[in-house]
């Protein structure tokens, strides 16, 4: 139960350093709009150095905030301060949502929840994929490792340049994943159901490697957590090769509604009108 003021007037926010360019506030005032609801959603710029001291204002008894969002580069290190982490952060190590809750800060992670969801939503059934390639060992591949594991993905391989990232990924989340280089993706890639890039390759138009896409099964999906552009090279590669794709901004949008429920106590709906909201965000920078 919140503090009674908190459900009042509610304040919630995105920390990151930088911050300027997050477009959480487009997504929660949108849905504070949709609904009627008081509240505020802010930006807040925290320097890496000035953090902890952000989060011991976030457990005092007048903090400003009910919880928020959290990003770069403070995933980790929210995770480690919070009071109570969920199952989920813990095992990935960061947390993106902070709330409070019965005099305690909580903490969870909602990315792969946002993953699976936008899935769920414009390609049902695709976690019925016997065998999945992940591209990328980075802080973004942990919580889609995370998620495809948990929705029972028999078989999935994770891809890095380095591939002793991929195998400390491997040691984290168990079975049923393998570890592999760059070299060996295109022979992964045969007769696979599922292909996710988790890397920054394709973001803001920089350059992708071709990939044999026609060589994964003929219902196979591709997708991609990179939103800018909208439709990444694998993206295009993909639906050339005739095969149904699902770009990463869903994502976006789906890991931010757990976060709205628990600040301002209702469970908001992902639609097409905010979809073409940060849609028309993006074109217009």
């Amino acid at each position: 139960m919140r503090d009674s003021r908190e459900t009042i007037s509610p304040r919630a926010f995105v920390v990151g350093y930088p911050i300027k360019h997050s477009r959480s506030p487009l997504i929660h005032g949108h849905w504070l709009a949709t609904y009627g609801l008081a509240g505020s959603y802010d930006r807040v710029a925290v320097a890496p150095d000035d953090f902890a001291a952000f989060v011991a204002g976030l457990k005092s008894s007048d903090a400003p905030f009910c919880g928020g969002n959290v990003t770069i580069p403070h995933k980790e290190v929210a995770c480690r301060l919070a009071d109570k982490v969920d199952p989920l952060a813990e095992e990935l190590g960061a947390a993106n949502t902070l709330w409070r809750e019965d005099g305690h800060l909580h903490a969870t992670n909602t990315d792969g929840i946002g993953f699976t969801a936008n899935l769920d939503d414009r390609h049902p059934g695709w976690h019925r994929a016997k065998s999945a390639v992940v591209l990328g060992a980075g802080g973004a591949s942990r919580a889609i490792l995370q998620a495809l594991r948990d929705r029972g993905v028999p078989e999935i391989h994770v891809v890095n340049r380095t591939v002793e990232r991929a195998r400390e990924l491997v040691d984290r989340f168990g079975t049923p994943l393998h570890a592999h280089g760059m070299e060996a993706l295109a022979s992964l890639l045969e007769g696979a159901d599922l292909f996710v890039n988790t890397s920054s390759l394709g973001m803001d138009g920089s350059e992708a490697p071709r990939l044999p896409f026609e060589k994964m099964a003929g219902n196979a999906l591709v997708t991609d957590i990179v939103y800018v552009p909208l439709k990444t090279p694998f993206i295009l590669q993909a639906e050339q090769a005739g095969l149904a794709t699902v770009d990463g901004l869903g994502m976006l949008l789906h890991q931010a509604a757990p976060g709205f429920e628990k600040w301002f106590g209702r469970r908001p709906e992902v639609t097409e009108t905010l979809r073409n909201l940060v849609l028309a965000d993006i074109e217009a920078h």
